[in-house]
Parts: structure tokens; C-alpha cells; sequence
């Protein structure tokens, strides 16, 4: 077995856990790994992760923004 293949595996399934919305000190924990470590490794990721966070945030201000606009309105 190639020596690269069971650190992809752990990475894949790390990086699945994140995407899946577990925090990310529970990740570190599980993974026997200090936050830091986490972040500096998956650091991309994360990143990713806080700009779709964001996008969602915003969105949903837009939605909120646009119910009180209405409620003024009636």
C-alpha cells in the first residue's frame, strides 16, 4: 500500500467532518490534533467554509431586511 494513501484517507475524512459542519475543536479533538494544527493544515478549507458561511449570513440579512420592509408597509 502507497504510504501517501492512509494520510489522504485521513485527510478526506477530516476535511468531510469540517464540511459537514462539525466545529472545528471537535475535529481536532477526534483527530488527535491541536486546534492549531487543524488550522494550519486546513486552513484553505476554512477559509472556504467562512466564505460560505458569510454568504449565507448575508442572505439571510437580505431575507430579514426585506420581511421588515414589508411589516412597514401593512
Amino acid at each position: 500500500m502507497d504510504e501517501k494513501r492512509p494520510y489522504d484517507l485521513r485527510h478526506a475524512g477530516i476535511s468531510f467532518w469540517l464540511a459537514s459542519g462539525v466545529d472545528p475543536a471537535e475535529c481536532a479533538r477526534r483527530a488527535g490534533q491541536s486546534i492549531q494544527v487543524l488550522f494550519r493544515y486546513y486552513a484553505k478549507f476554512l477559509a472556504e467554509a467562512r466564505n460560505h458561511a458569510n454568504s449565507l449570513i448575508e442572505e439571510s440579512m437580505r431575507r430579514w431586511e426585506g420581511q421588515d420592509g414589508s411589516a412597514e408597509d401593512a
